[in-house]
């Protein structure tokens, strides 16, 4: 079995964060949602991984590499010249895939637990594919299933006004070789790309089995702020329930005696904390500098980050940013990279910004 990682977004959604970087590399928790969704099919015992990419096809193949740094994986890039759809993804794809059942997973997913269990009932089952739906509250904004009484797929429609169930598409697939026949029949949907809704859709008229696994616990597609902020969250929850107390603090942090680290914080290597306050969940990266300050439950401060003079609640700060003397408290945000926000000292006070497009910001 192999796996698909379909990484040729842009984006636009998270802009301006991802005008400088590829979505499926920003970081939740301090690690990136694409390193994450890697592990994720590693942790199923499948080594061979293709990944899809377009206009950010470079930042990935340099942060990913061959696969080395996740074990015994071995990656292969696959170009998609223009996002023509996720089953145009497959198409291109069939070189690398052949005729090996393979798990499509989109890579700015975040989903609870892993995929062991899909993994392991769709080579249980003489199965042509099997797609991972999850009951949400409003299904009209996704793909949505309706199952047979027999628990089979009977049909998917796209954003339907009137859905047939609450049962959304997650965004993770597995197929066998019969995908190919699917994707090579159908036709661009209204919006010009081939869908894999629509690939589906034809592999249940044309007699072939398709049952769903219906996932239990919670699942986030980070395409927005919001979306990146919630996943931060529950990442943070799922890595502390996993992680030995013992094991949160690196031993080669530095945390001064004025400090109140509570037990739900993970500092990293070489973090300095001093008379600063930090309540969990919240994650420290390495050589993050601490001072003075406050951070708050659900914030993730990645690897040189420097805050001083501060408090953050509920955010994720890049590499190498600094947040300095700022007389609110920074919260629900999303910093990049190399990123500087401070309280000016010039007179006369005024507001003073340097924004790229997309930007949002709120004065209080």
């Amino acid at each position: 079995m192999k796996g698909l990682i379909l990484s040729g977004g842009k984006g636009t959604r998270l802009y301006p964060l991802t005008y400088t970087r590829a979505k499926q590399l920003i970081p939740v928790a301090n690690k990136p949602i694409l390193f994450r969704v890697i592990e994720s099919i590693r942790n199923a015992g499948i080594r061979e991984i293709g990944i899809v990419i377009g206009s950010t096809g470079e930042e990935i193949r340099g942060a990913v590499g061959n696969g080395e740094q996740f074990g015994d994986v071995k990656i292969t890039y696959i170009p998609q010249e223009s996002p023509d759809g996720l089953a145009h993804a497959v198409k291109i794809s069939q070189d690398f895939l052949q005729d090996d059942d393979f798990v499509m997973f989109l890579g700015d997913n975040v989903i609870q637990g892993g995929i062991n269990q899909l993994v392991e009932e769709f080579t249980q089952h003489a199965w042509t594919s099997q797609i991972v739906l999850k009951e949400v509250l409003d299904p009209r904004a996704y793909g949505v299933a309706k199952l047979r009484e027999d628990g089979s797929v009977e049909y998917l429609v796209e954003k339907p006004k009137e859905p047939p169930s609450k049962l959304a598409l997650v965004g993770i697939y597995m197929f066998d070789h019969h995908i190919f026949e699917a994707v090579h029949a159908i036709k661009p949907s209204k919006r010009g790309e081939l869908e894999i809704t629509d690939a589906i859709q034809w592999l249940a008229e044309n007699g072939y089995t398709i049952y769903p696994h219906i996932h239990q616990g919670w699942w986030v597609d980070t395409g927005k702020p919001t979306d990146m902020l919630e996943a931060n969250s529950l990442v943070m929850e799922e890595i502390l329930s996993e992680m030995a107390e013992a094991e949160r603090v690196s031993p080669s942090a530095v945390i001064n005696h004025n400090s109140m680290i509570d037990h739900r914080v993970i500092v990293s290597e070489g973090a300095l904390i001093t008379d600063s306050i930090i309540r969990g969940p919240a994650t420290i990266g390495a050589h993050a500098r601490i001072e003075n300050s406050y951070v708050g439950p659900y914030t993730s401060i990645d690897k040189n980050v420097t805050i001083r003079n501060c408090e953050v609640e509920r955010s994720i700060i890049l590499e190498e940013s600094t947040l300095e003397d700022l007389p609110t408290r920074l919260q629900d945000s999303l910093i990049g990279r190399k990123a500087t926000v401070k309280r000016g000292t010039e007179k006369p006070r005024a507001l003073k910004m340097n924004l790229g497009d997309y930007s949002n910001i709120q004065i209080i």
